[in-house]
Order: structure tokens, then sequence, then C-alpha cells
């Protein structure tokens, strides 16, 4: 039976649990004295070149938030402060606010004449996250002028109108399912939200500006953070670059599913000097928005369901792309790179998280719903990428990974079995 509109399954309200006395007082104050000094401690040695130390020390801010917090502080921030940031955000790169407020110098600037030159009405800013420094007076700041960048700014406009509406239908799909997960592609919230048939991607291609903003929300997703291309991550020279076969048809690398090129483009700047052919691979649609790529890297359209035209390539990689499907579509797009591999010479590298069995990151934690309810799909544990692999004919290798960043994904290496 699905649950009442008052949240119980027989329509009769239960007496609370706790006194509301709970929600009223901090959530763990008990945690706040020591969690000033770590916070004390850290930030006397605090290096920002050092990204792990910020982010240890960030996590430990983070923690003596929730911390102070009540919890019905931390229900108001849910449910009223952070949908109405994305909405007011959303606005503010729809109409243009942020690229107006770094005009001339990025000084002071008043919303009267912001509203004006945008033409919309004033109460429509989003102040968000800009800086008072008068009455109806703002100024940006490195977060609002990250903005104009699309693969930052984009993001906002894309999530809002081309996610949101399944996470809002996600409960009452699952409470219509007996509380299964979705495996269907589809089939599942994301086509109930929209009355659609089309998956996610498709559905966001044939819904531009979406699917572009799409593919710049991606590149700024994995900016900034420790990748498998540097060298005290995943030895490329060693696993790829010695062995490869000699002559100019060799390829390296083929990037299946690669969007605009952001990694390729990236392994060319760290390993200027690695030899072989570069391909990136992926839908027409996608391969047609790609501009001002190295001319190193060869642009092909091919989809992933298909039988792979690269046959024999050193190395063939995928980043962020099993994560977008249930296993049954996996072992389906395995099975086409497996067949494509050269026993003994060909590798498969797969840039996706591993959770861990305790402590996941919050990152990969909200990634997994949001996956479930955009794709009815998962992110998955060692044993689920051994499962899977395995059966398509594959085997590990070896997990690499790097503990210099929280949420960072790892570098999973296979070849045939």
């Amino acid at each position: 039976m699905a649950p009442s509109d008052n949240g119980h399954a027989n329509g009769k309200p239960a007496a609370p649990a706790v006194d509301i006395s709970v929600a009223l007082n901090p959530n763990a104050p008990e945690r706040v004295p020591g969690l000033i000094q770590e916070i004390a401690a850290a930030g006397q040695a605090l290096n920002f070149d050092d990204s792990a130390a910020r982010l240890q020390l960030l996590e430990k801010a983070r923690d003596l938030v929730r911390a102070l917090e009540t919890p019905r502080e931390t229900m108001i921030k849910h449910l009223w402060a952070q949908p109405a940031c994305l909405l007011a955000l959303t606005i503010g790169v729809n109409t243009g606010l942020f690229h107006l407020l770094i005009e001339d110098g990025a000084g002071p600037k008043k919303a009267e004449g912001l509203a004006a030159k945008l033409g919309i009405h004033p109460p429509l800013l989003s102040m968000g996250y800009i800086t008072e420094v008068g009455p109806d007076e703002y100024q940006a700041t490195n977060f609002t002028k990250s903005l104009t960048i699309p693969i930052i700014g984009d993001g906002y406009p894309c999530i809002l109108g081309g996610c949101y509406p399944a996470l809002i239908e996600t409960p009452k799909w699952l409470a219509e399912h007996q509380w299964q997960t979705p495996n269907d592609v589809a089939n599942g919230p994301y086509q109930k939200a929209y009355q659609t048939k089309l998956n996610f991607f498709e559905w966001l291609q044939s819904n531009q500006p979406y699917g572009k903003q799409f593919n710049h929300h991606m590149g700024g997703y994995r900016q900034g953070r420790p990748s498998w291309m540097d060298p005290d991550f995943y030895p490329v020279k060693e696993r790829l670059v010695t062995g490869l076969d000699e002559g100019a048809e060799s390829v390296l690398l083929v990037d299946i599913g690669g969007g605009l090129g952001h990694d390729l483009g990236e392994f060319r700047r760290k390993h200027p000097d690695a030899p072989g052919r570069l391909v990136l691979q992926d839908l027409k649609v996608v391969i047609d928005q790609v501009h001002d790529l190295d001319p190193r890297i060869e642009p092909m359209a091919y989809d992933f369901h298909t039988e792979q035209p690269i046959v024999g390539a050193r190395a063939y990689y995928m980043h962020s792309v099993l994560h977008d499907w249930p296993d049954e579509v996996c072992t389906s797009i395995l099975n086409r790179v497996a067949a494509a591999m050269r026993p003994g010479y060909s590798r498969l590298l797969i840039n996706e998280n591993v959770i861990p069995g305790t402590n996941a990151d919050w990152q990969a934690t909200a990634l997994d719903l949001m996956v479930m309810s955009l794709l009815s799909s998962r992110e998955r544990t060692e044993e689920d990428w051994r499962r899977l692999l395995e059966g398509a004919g594959l085997k590990i290798v070896k997990i690499w990974s790097t503990d210099k960043q929280n949420g960072v994904e790892s570098l999973i290496e296979c070849e045939l079995a």
C-alpha cells in the first residue's frame, strides 16, 4: 500500500517519536568544542596549495555547521534555502546577470541599474552569493564571476529544468513500484516526470539548450580534481606507451562517450609527447558541438551500443559512462568493447566511482541518488564492478586510486579474461 498524504500507511497520524525540543536544539553540541579546536589547529598550518589539507579543513567546517545547526534549521536549509538558491542562480545565469556584474572592472552596481540593462523586473535579480555593499547595491564574488564560465554556470539551468522534475517524481515512482530500485532506462522516474519514452540523454539533446548545457556541466564537474593522468596516479608511460605498436596508424587511446573532448584534451596537455592516435567518440549530435579540438585528437561519431569501429587499440577509455546505465545495458556496452580488444595488448580503462564499504564520500552518495532518478542506474562498489566486468569477459588488473582528494573517481584497469 502506498503511503497516504500524511505519510502514514493507515491514514492515521502517529504520535511523535520524540519531543519537539529535539528539533530545536543543536544536532551535536558535544562535538562543537573539539571541532573548533581541530579547525583552529588546521587553519594555522593551512597551505592553500595543499588540496588535501584544504579539503580536510572544509569537511571539518561542514561538520561544525552540522553540529551547531538545529534539526529545524537543517530542515529549512534543505527545503527552502537550497531549492531557492538553485532557482535564483538559474535566473541569474539565464538573464546574463553575472556577465553584467563583471563589466567595467566588476565594481559595485545598483540593483535598479542592473535590472534596467537586463530588461527584467528588479525582484527577479538573483542576489544569493553576491556581496551586498550598500542598499540595493551589489558586487560579484569569485563564485559569481565563475558563473560566467559555461562549464560552471550552465549546470544550473540544466539541472533545474532537465533533472529536478525527475527527482520530485522519484518518491511517487518508488511507491508505485513497491520500493524497488529502477533498472529500466525506458521506464523510470525520468520518463514519468517528463512523459517521454526517451532516456535522459536523448531527452536533453532533443530539448536544447539542455544537451549543450549538460555537456558543459560535465566539463565543470571534472575540473580541479586529481586525474588518473597525473604522474602519481596512474603510470601512463609504463602501462600504455611502453609496448604500443609502432606505426602511424597505431591507436593509443579511444575515449568512448567522451563528450566534447575534455579528457583527451587534458591527456594531450599532460602527455604531449605520447605517441599514437587519440580518438574521441560520441553521438553525432555531440560531436557536432565540438570546437577548438587539439589537432592530434580525431573526432568520430559513434554509438557505443553498436560495433566498435576501432579494433585493437592500446586502450579504450570510458569516463562516467557506465554509471549512466543499469547492469544489463552495461554488459552490452562492454561486450562491444571486449570484441574490439586484442588479447594480451588492449586495455579498458574505466574512470568511475568505486564506492567503499564504509565512509563513502558525500559527492559519490549524492550522485548515486541522482543517477538512480535520472538514469535508472547507480554507483557501484568493487564487488559490483568485478561481477559486471566478469559477465562481459573482462577482468580487473588493478584499481588505481589516490587519497589526495575526497570524492575522486578511481581508474579501473581491465583486460580480457
